[in-house]
């Protein structure tokens, strides 16, 4: 397997800058695949438009989910595996990916293409925002299967040691959308629809990437359908293994549902500053499951070496490293919100909005690295029940109640007070759970 000495034999700081640098990278460049279509958009000065991203974005959380489900618990089943030297399950489970990410990509656009008006309205679309909304969804929905398959191979590319790889994958698949984003939106006049055809040709340049990295390089890792028809039911143990990055994407998504159907009734406004604070502080928690998801391999190929004492002394350094990155970033993120809200909102009244709510935002997020080495330990460990029970805890469990209760008693602030003690909960139930899991099994 390439890189195989890293996982095994490399002092615990080099590998886990090895792993966690360039798993940073492309989350940041996937953040700034994410901010691109509200910046570009928002140049437009059209709030409304900026409001439609927004009110679309929970639905791509639902696919970005299972993406998340099949990458994060393919990256996790393979390298175990490989750490076990059981390198034709390594095979099975990743082919099983790749079938899993094509027949539910398809499915998914069929269904977002023939109930969009439907899925719209749940999702809170008013009538200003709705025309837009439509637009946005409808292009997005063509390349659903592409995202699926980009998304989840990126991760499963690290099982096998195929960082720089898949480094490259998401980068090309990012510039190009930032490049092509200007020319759609602003140049063609496209707008929302602009945004999302950028988007959905990035995903597909990204997908041809892997697949010819795959079908040529990889040493592991498969896409043969014969491999997965081995053990078809191996499906269900790399979907629990991956559940808890996926429940916490769906309930991500229906927090953000249910807070824009709350935000609406302060106006289009409240919902294009909200959603303009979120991706202000979005480079944080990005880099906290960078950090985390990069060195998951390293976690699980160690786990399944059972070498206690070198895991050991991974997590108290990963405790460490996302403590410092969280707390700088946090400092930069809040002396610069004015700057940062700018990049997605022209509308001086809502951008003052936006500033006050990225306060509330970023209280909790030098200590956020502490959940998602939670959640990535505990899949690695094969505890994913556990794992999906944290994950589930903090955006449904206590943020969707949280929503409703601060709103009720603040108002519009309340909103974004209960980010902050959904975040603050979740971290210390995770820091609880880890320390248990570790005394439990003695490592």
């Amino acid at each position: 397997m390439k890189n195989e000495a890293l996982f095994r034999d490399k002092p615990v700081w080099t590998a886990i800058f090895s792993l966690a640098i360039p798993s940073c990278i492309t989350i940041l460049i996937m953040t700034i695949y994410n901010m691109a279509d509200m910046f570009f958009v928002g140049m437009l000065g059209d709030t409304a438009q900026v409001a439609a991203v927004s009110i679309v974005s929970p639905i791509f959380s639902l696919v970005m989910a299972a993406a998340t489900m099949l990458g994060a618990g393919g990256c996790s089943v393979v390298a175990n595996a490989i750490g076990a030297g059981k390198k034709e399950d390594a095979k099975t489970y990743s082919s099983l990916c790749c079938m899993a990410s094509v027949i539910l990509g398809v499915t998914c656009s069929i269904v977002m293409l023939s109930a969009t008006t439907p899925i719209l309205n749940l999702l809170g679309a008013n009538k200003d925002i709705m025309d837009s909304a439509y637009t946005y969804m409808r292009t997005l929905a063509v390349g659903v299967p592409f995202m699926l398959f980009s998304t989840g191979f990126a991760s499963i590319l690290r099982a096998e040691g195929a960082i720089k790889e898949g480094l490259i994958g998401n980068m090309i698949g990012t510039v190009l959308n930032i490049v092509l984003d200007p020319i759609f939106i602003i140049v063609i006049q496209k707008g929302v629809a602009g945004a999302a055809i950028a988007t959905v040709i990035g995903n597909v340049v990204s997908s041809v990437f892997y697949l010819y990295f795959i079908v040529r390089k990889a040493s592991v890792i498969s896409l043969n359908p014969r491999d997965a028809m081995k053990n078809p039911l191996g499906l269900f143990h790399i979907l629990a293994i991956g559940l808890p990055n996926g429940i916490s994407s769906v309930l991500a998504g229906l927090a953000s549902t249910f807070s824009n159907n709350l935000l609406v009734g302060y106006g289009t406004d409240a919902v294009a500053a909200m959603a303009a604070a979120g991706k202000a502080v979005m480079v944080i928690t990005m880099i906290h499951m960078g950090i985390c998801m990069g060195v998951q391999p390293l976690i699980a190929y160690t786990y399944g070496a059972k070498n206690g004492k070198r895991m050991k002394e991974i997590l108290k350094k990963m405790v460490l490293l996302t403590f410092g990155f969280g707390t700088l970033t946090t400092v930069i993120c809040f002396i610069a919100k004015h700057a940062l809200i700018g990049l997605f909102i022209k509308d001086v009244s809502a951008a003052s909005i936006g500033e006050s709510l990225v306060i509330y935002l970023v209280l909790a997020s030098p200590f956020m690295g502490i959940f998602y080495l939670s959640t990535n330990f505990l899949q690695a460990s094969g505890k994913a029940l556990f794992a999906t029970i944290i994950s589930a805890l903090r955006q449904g469990g206590i943020l969707l109640p949280c929503l409703y209760l601060m709103e009720h008693f603040i108002g519009f602030t309340g909103i974004a007070v209960a980010h902050t003690i959904a975040d603050f909960s979740s971290v210390i139930i995770a820091a609880i759970s880890i320390i248990w899991v570790i005394n439990l099994e003695k490592i």
